[in-house]
């Protein structure tokens, strides 16, 4: 029996969804379906134009709902983070979907491990239908994973619990990022803090339609801005400092060559000047004095 209206529920299950009438509700089922039930679900409706208001309707009070503008999926996040009542908050896409051990075993790991502030478990991935396999790049590490989450996001929203006192120490999501805010926001947790793996595939994440953020040209320069972001807003230590600027200059490189030979060049002088602004050392774990009086 789920709890629908528990004043403290343990976890807040928090889904945005976009104009996902066609595949919303399988998202939410495999949250009804899950063995733990100490949890309530709220979703996010950020301006959706399809038939997605019907469907929520017939949810009743299993479903908690919050209809907005469109303002994008950070927004639509922490609007959801906002409301939640729970002391854990639980992400799904809406275009993805979690085994029945999804939640359950979350909650053990963190009964176990109380000093924890976030973990994810892995996950399956499908593609158009089909089953894929993740390249080794892709393998999620566990632990203190700032420097590796630097080159690509090894952290999945669908798959991950977060202590919601969490957010009060490093903010939300950034709602200025169209994409790439998952990326942003394990940056600035992972510079702090452990995020720590369930090896158990418990999440089934698919991708290959045309409405995925992740297929948005141009990713790049989000990720370029939110190491930005780090350098000036944070003292690193200096291996995190190195990796960080050493991620940065190859990031703008790439980008600003793709501006060239696009005939974007003052966009490439623009990213090419942020890649000079940062020298490669750091000493003493402090940032250097170019930093501070920028």
């Amino acid at each position: 029996m789920k709890i629908k209206n528990a004043l403290n529920p343990y976890a807040s299950v928090i889904i945005p969804t976009y104009n996902r009438c066609w595949i919303l509700k399988e998202a939410i089922d495999s949250v009804l379906s899950q063995r733990f039930s100490d949890f309530e679900i709220i979703v996010v409706d950020d301006g959706s134009t399809d038939a997605t208001n019907a469907l929520l309707s017939t949810y009743g009070d299993q479903v908690t709902t919050i209809y907005q503008k469109n303002k994008g999926v950070s927004a639509a996040r922490n609007a959801g983070i906002s409301i939640a009542r729970g002391d854990y908050i639980a992400f799904l896409d809406s275009d993805d979907m979690w085994l029945a051990e999804k939640l359950s075993c979350q909650h053990g790991f963190f009964q176990s491990h109380p000093e924890a502030f976030i973990c994810q478990t892995d996950e399956i991935w499908i593609r158009n239908g089909v089953r894929v396999n993740p390249k080794n790049r892709h393998k999620k590490p566990s632990g203190m994973i700032f420097v590796p989450s630097l080159q690509l996001c090894l952290v999945s929203p669908s798959a991950v619990m977060i202590k919601k006192s969490l957010f009060n120490a490093v903010g939300v999501f950034n709602e200025s990022f169209l994409a790439c805010e998952d990326y942003d926001l394990w940056l600035r947790i992972g510079l702090q803090y452990p995020i720590y793996l369930i090896d158990r595939q418990l999440v089934v994440k698919r991708g290959g339609h045309d409405d995925q953020l992740s297929r948005n040209p141009g990713l790049d320069r989000y990720r370029i801005q939110s190491i930005v972001n780090i350098l000036e807003n944070h003292t690193l230590t200096t291996p995190n400092y190195e990796a960080a600027v050493n991620v940065l200059k190859e990031k703008c490189r790439i980008y600003a060559d793709g501006c060239t030979r696009r005939g974007k060049v003052e966009e490439a002088g623009f990213y090419q000047t942020i890649a000079s602004r940062y020298p490669r050392e750091c000493r003493d774990g402090h940032l250097p004095l170019s930093l501070q009086s920028l």
